[in-house]
């Protein structure tokens, strides 16, 4: 692999450390807690466990963006609004990055995402990434009065927005779905470190050159383990030789009390640690770069899943 550097601007922050070239780090999705039996979460001692997660060294929280809850979707994720909870949970870890996995932009203000966003990263030392999505919940877009249809140019929108208001000055800039600005505006604060990291988090409405072109790095479901590897191929042929935007999945994860219970893979990870690990050591090599666990529907204790993987894993991949 020739020498990759990460998209101008984020060398030494905090995408520096969740995603490096040839490496393979962990996240966890919050909430932090298994709860297979039901759609909603207790949040029973959740500050402990990612008190516990930024401890193990663990690379990232990722908080989703559920606005509603949809019974017929059957999962609310962590319950508090993101952007809320990125700032308590910055404000009780101390190195391990808070991202979000991803905030809808197609239903959200721009502006009011693009000064949470930056107050938070400011506020946590340049701690904070911010994952952008479509969602996955047709029924929420009447709520906001937004046609689902026009999602994915509202999220381009959304995007651009964002994107000049985190990393230009008094800037001018004109969209079809929400506002403009004529440069006499500048919003503030800025990025703690030279710019705000932009992910994405699914396809986003997008072709993935579009995604390539435009996002530091692009995390998606769990896919085919057999098809990775053509992904990841197809994923750098579109970033180009020399910058590094990396590739990284979200999946539901239970880890077996067994170390050599077998790989069961299908709609989730489940399966001993020495499985696992051979299976992420496999991953890394074939370029995968961060690996983000849901354990919505493990039955284990998740402290004690973090600490099994605090103890036995992450110390092969750091």
């Amino acid at each position: 692999m020739p020498d990759l550097h990460p998209p101008a601007g984020l060398a030494n922050s905090v995408f520096s450390t969740v995603f490096r070239p040839e490496k393979l780090t962990f996240g966890i999705l919050a909430p932090l807690e298994g709860y297979p039996l039901s759609d909603t979460p207790t949040m029973e001692g959740h500050t402990a466990l990612a008190k516990q997660a930024d401890n193990l060294g663990f690379a990232a929280l990722w908080l989703r963006d559920v606005p509603f809850r949809d019974p017929a979707f059957g999962d609310v994720a962590q319950i508090y609004d993101p952007m809320v909870y990125a700032s308590w949970l910055t404000a009780v870890t101390q190195r391990i990055a808070i991202g979000t996995a991803g905030m809808i932009l197609p239903l959200r203000d721009p502006i009011a995402i693009a000064k949470q966003a930056l107050s938070v990263d400011q506020l946590s030392n340049g701690r904070f990434v911010l994952g952008v999505s479509t969602g996955d919940r047709p029924s929420e877009y009447p709520a906001f009065g937004v046609d689902f249809e026009n999602r994915t140019e509202r999220f381009r929108d959304a995007y651009s927005m964002i994107k000049v208001l985190a990393n230009e000055s008094f800037p001018v800039h004109q969209t079809s779905n929400f506002g403009s600005l004529d440069g006499s505006l500048d919003l503030v604060p800025k990025a703690f470190n030279a710019r705000l990291p932009l992910v994405a988090v699914g396809r986003c409405g997008q072709d993935i050159s579009w995604l390539a072109d435009n996002m530091d790095g692009w995390i998606w479901h769990q896919s085919n383990l057999d098809h990775l590897p053509k992904l990841i191929e197809a994923w750098r042929s579109v970033c180009g030789p020399e910058t590094f935007k990396p590739y990284g999945y979200g999946t539901f994860f239970e880890l077996d009390s067994n170390p050599n219970a077998p790989l069961r893979w299908g709609r989730g990870l489940r399966g001993g640690r020495k499985t696992l690990i051979d299976l992420w050591q496999r991953q890394r090599d074939q370029g995968v770069s961060h690996v983000a666990l849901n354990m919505r529907v493990s039955h284990r204790s998740v402290k004690d899943t973090l600490q099994e993987l605090g103890d036995h894993v992450l110390p092969l991949f750091t």
